[in-house]
């Protein structure tokens, strides 16, 4: 039977879009004082506004891979997805990529102002921290900790602003293949890497096995970063519900600028076949992950 990709998303951006809802209300948790209506507002607009979703989707497939699909691995899928919403509200500021729509809608600091974005983002990578680190997530203290870790270096100094740093340095200068994918790395693959890694380590899955997700993750999260320059160069702003032209427009240095579009696509190819040489040893359990590489080398948005 055909594996319905469409429907398994909407299912799943479902059960995640409910539980970051839940997680960003404005009733006050136990050790916090009080949450303010302006700053808790600002930051439902910058996590509450549609999206793909496609990090916590991972880490949930990631994770049924080994047989756990409850709630506490949509609450660690949900860490992820706060990281990645504060990122693109920092990301648009004026400081940074100076955007005015994030996904078809005025971005934060548009919505409210530049010192309610810059705390909104803030506030989300905080809340992140608190997410992982609750006993729904997973039973034993020692794992949820090494997700905790992993999480910040995934999105850190070592990760993705540690990325973004190499990338506003790389405008209007050269940079080498190696230095562009490293940096790419960082940027985007690092939280791709982390989702499929986090997914294993939920399902309590050997050490084999986390490894083989982590290599998949480091494929898609390369194959997502060369999409997602493609589409830069070729799709809409409507179709993308952003601007698009930023790259060149900043002096960026991309695969796609140095290598060309048929180039690109032929390198596209082969990560997507190496993701689905790692994905055969789990047969029919990996038909999701199969599908999501799918998607994301292929994706028009």
């Amino acid at each position: 039977m055909t594996f319905d990709l469409k429907s398994h998303l909407t299912a799943q951006a479902g059960r995640i879009e409910t539980a970051l809802t839940s997680l960003l209300q404005e009733t006050v948790k136990d050790g916090e004082i009080s949450r303010p209506e302006r700053l808790i507002n600002a930051m439902r607009h910058g996590a509450l506004n549609g999206g793909k979703r496609l990090r916590p989707v991972l880490v949930i497939d990631a994770a049924g891979l080994f047989g756990r699909a409850d709630d506490g691995v949509v609450q660690a899928g949900c860490a992820l997805e706060l990281i990645h919403c504060y990122s693109l509200v920092h990301d648009d500021l004026p400081a940074m990529d100076d955007d005015d729509l994030r996904r078809g809608q005025p971005t934060v600091h548009k919505a409210y102002d530049d010192a309610t974005a810059i705390l909104a983002g803030d506030a989300l990578l905080t809340l992140a921290f608190d997410v992982i680190a609750d006993e729904a997530v997973h039973s034993e203290a020692g794992t949820r900790l090494r997700l905790c870790r992993e999480l910040a270096r995934a999105s850190g100094i070592g990760g993705m602003a540690g990325g973004q740093m190499l990338d506003l340095e790389s405008e209007h200068r050269d940079r080498s293949e190696a230095e562009i994918r490293h940096l790419q790395s960082m940027k985007t693959g690092a939280l791709l890497r982390y989702a499929c890694r986090a997914g294993a380590i939920l399902g309590d899955a050997s050490d084999a096995d986390v490894d083989r997700l982590t290599r998949f993750g480091e494929i898609i999260g390369l194959a997502f970063q060369l999409a997602d320059d493609l589409l830069d160069v070729e799709a809409s702003p409507e179709a993308m519900g952003k601007a698009t032209g930023k790259d060149a427009e900043a002096g960026k240095a991309t695969l796609v600028g140095l290598m060309g579009i048929e180039k690109t696509r032929a390198e596209l190819q082969a990560l997507l076949e190496e993701a689905h040489g790692l994905m055969a040893p789990y047969g029919n359990k990996a038909t999701a992950l199969n599908a999501l590489a799918d998607y994301i080398v292929t994706r028009s948005n």
